[in-house]
């Protein structure tokens, strides 16, 4: 196994537990947001203010339109990704193998991937686990009416993904992961790695699964 792919929504814990499972590996771990990222996350933080067009982009747009630009701008990135998983699956490249996590790892790309060593998991939790993370991270009970319109959007939008991927998971025979039921992330990290491990085919246990 060359390349790890961990994918799932946003605040699912997809970054802690990649770090766990590369360092786990002894492999360079990376994000897709770090290739191109869409709008960010639309709350304040003490180092960074709302970008105009991030509050433009999650206030003007309906949760549909939101999906659709998303999914398109993961179809745009998709190339990148596929050949940066490419690259760090091959034997004798001299790069070290990659954990790659990121919600643009799209269910029916990565199983369309034709890619030896790599394997694909995906993390779920409930939509409340969700919302309590990205409430704590906007301090959403101090924000103003319309900074938390805006995280409300972010959360419907989160939660819509999640939906969608999770059918995809099914449909394809992927496998999934519950992150949601209090494990620690080295604990969720050994649970990504017995799936990688067992995988015949990229985010598949079994052919024909």
């Amino acid at each position: 196994m060359r390349v790890v792919l961990i994918g799932g929504t946003s605040n699912v814990g997809k970054s802690t537990v990649a770090q766990v499972v590369a360092e786990k590996l002894g492999f360079e771990c990376l994000s897709t947001d770090g290739l191109a990222r869409h709008p960010g996350r639309p709350w304040r933080t003490p180092e960074r203010e709302v970008p105009a067009h991030v509050a433009e982009h999650y206030g003007s747009l309906t949760v549909g339109e939101l999906i659709t630009s998303v999914l398109g701008h993961y179809e745009r990135l998709w190339p990148r990704i596929e050949e940066l998983i490419t690259a760090h699956a091959a034997e004798g490249s001299g790069r070290t193998g990659l954990v790659l996590e990121g919600s643009a790892l799209w269910p029916v790309r990565v199983a369309r991937l034709q890619v030896p060593r790599t394997a694909a998991v995906w993390l779920t939790t409930d939509d409340a686990q969700v919302r309590a993370r990205v409430h704590a991270a906007g301090r959403y009970e101090a924000a103003t009416n319309e900074e938390q319109h805006l995280m409300d959007k972010f959360l419907a939008r989160t939660e819509r993904y999640q939906i969608l991927m999770i059918d995809a998971i099914a449909r394809l025979g992927l496998d999934r992961i519950d992150a949601g039921g209090g494990q620690s992330a080295a604990e969720l990290a050994d649970t990504v790695l017995a799936a990688a491990d067992a995988q015949t085919t990229v985010g598949r246990w079994s052919a024909g699964r």
